[in-house]
């Protein structure tokens, strides 16, 4: 059971870089740092965001419309920083010591 809460806890770590990526990128495509004709570009930004989508449109249906700032990536950032304490407090001292 010890692997099992490692394994969580490395899905949420990369989960965590994969929301920041995300986000990097967002502003980089946005302020035309990166020139998105580009293919390479194209595919990361769509893997980016079909990896995030999911975990930000219901928080989207629920956060007021603000203009052009997404809070979404916070609140998912909270979301798993909450998780990973959960798990790190409960489950790994009752499983791995």
């Amino acid at each position: 059971m010890c692997s099992v809460t490692q394994l969580l806890l490395v899905i949420l770590n990369l989960m965590i870089w994969i929301v920041v990526a995300s986000a990097i990128f967002s502003w980089l495509y946005a302020f035309n740092v990166v020139n998105p004709r580009n293919q390479f570009i194209a595919m990361i930004g769509n893997a980016l965001y079909q990896l995030t989508e999911p975990l930000y449109r219901p928080i989207r249906r629920f956060l007021p419309d603000l203009g052009g700032l997404d809070l979404s990536p916070v609140i998912v950032l909270l979301i798993i920083f909450f998780l990973d304490m959960l798990i790190r407090n409960n489950l790994v001292p009752m499983f791995c010591y």
